[in-house]
């Protein structure tokens, strides 16, 4: 579970619950079902609307990965050129058809990576081992990223569908008013208002606490992921071209902040 997100989360409702339980000796008259189905169920069914169902579903998805570990971090692409080297002497002892075996250490949820060292063993140039791979890489990228556009626009209908319940509201206080209510005028003005503003809460609070957050941390793993594949890639095509593990280190280091940078000796002083 990713600890920032999920302190994010926390942080934010005590903030909203705090200022709900300081404003007011009732908190309840801030929950109302009519307002949550016109927000909620007016964004999701706008998303339905613009989008492929199934792009939907992951979006709903999407909103749960927010607060899950990223898979790869640019910290951890350390790792990533350890084992590409790793790979750079065994290939330099046994050729290209020893990173067949090596296909099986790499987990199956890493498909992309799987693909592309089953590529490098085929014996195709570095030039066209380039092109299918960075092709295999930006497709998975986009096929992961097709819920983020859902997410923002769900982020956009939130706010909108709030103003729609809030007008909702108005309509009805008016036609009240207007049908001469024995009611007191300032108790059907003040307590059909408050009911109304609560759609509008509810639309900002659902674009800016869930919608509009979960599309951009589904964006920012994504990226990192992409950059890791890219990063990988580059690797693998040195591998097929055959250059030594020194060179290999140089260059994948030029993926990293200096901070990060692999160094060879250091972890054959170590051990590692």
């Amino acid at each position: 579970m990713s600890l920032s997100s999920l302190l994010g989360v926390i942080f934010g409702l005590i903030l909203v619950v705090g200022a709900i339980a300081l404003a007011t000796s009732n908190p309840l008259i801030y929950l109302d079902w009519h307002a949550f189905l016109i927000v909620f169920g007016g964004s999701i069914a706008a998303a339905f609307m613009g989008y492929h169902s199934k792009d939907v579903f992951t979006a709903f998805k999407a909103i749960g990965w927010m607060l899950k570990k990223p898979k790869s971090t640019r910290e951890g692409l350390n790792t990533e050129i350890m084992r590409l080297v790793k790979w750079s002497y065994l290939v330099q002892q046994k050729g290209l058809p020893a990173l067949e075996n090596e296909i099986k250490t790499v987990s199956v949820k890493d498909p992309i990576v799987r693909y592309c060292m089953e590529l490098v063993v085929t014996n195709h140039t570095p030039e066209e081992l380039r092109a299918m791979m960075t092709t295999a890489v930006e497709s998975g990228f986009e096929h992961k990223t097709t819920a983020v556009p859902v997410l923002r626009n769900m982020g956009a209908s939130a706010p909108s569908f709030g103003m729609i319940g809030t007008l909702v509201g108005l309509i009805a206080i008016l036609n009240q008013m207007g049908a001469g209510s024995t009611k007191d005028l300032a108790s059907v003005i003040g307590g059909g208002m408050s009911l109304a503003l609560v759609a509008t809460l509810y639309g900002v609070f659902f674009a800016r606490m869930v919608f509009i957050p979960a599309a951009n941390k589904l964006m920012q793993k994504e990226e990192t992921e992409r950059f890791r594949n890219l990063m990988v890639v580059e690797g693998l095509i040195m591998l097929a071209d055959k250059k030594s593990p020194r060179f290999m280190q140089d260059r994948l280091n030029s993926f990293l902040e200096p901070q990060n940078h692999f160094n060879i000796d250091k972890q054959l002083r170590t051990g590692s």
